[in-house]
């Protein structure tokens, strides 16, 4: 666990080193992040394109099953009128 500091009773070498721990732990984070988003930003690129497939195969199934719909209504509609 960190340990609990009084700013006011360290000297200025203490409050120096202390400033230094903070900006390098400032410049770890910025380092970390800029890490991930590089991750990040490459395993997108890699599935872009699986997704983009996936997308215009679903839009072809969506197609396909309105036409589908669009002829078992219109066999109804043509059955009924040839009931009537």
């Amino acid at each position: 666990m960190a340990q609990s500091i009084n700013i006011t009773e360290l000297n200025l070498p203490q409050l120096e080193m202390l400033k230094n721990q903070l900006d390098q732990t400032a410049e770890d984070a910025k380092d970390f992040f800029k890490r991930k988003i590089d991750f990040l930003t490459k395993q997108m690129e890699k599935i872009q394109p699986a997704l983009q497939e996936k997308h215009a195969m679903k839009q072809a199934v969506v197609e396909m099953m309105s036409q589908k719909i669009q002829q078992l209504t219109a066999l109804g509609a043509a059955q009924a009128t040839a009931k009537a």
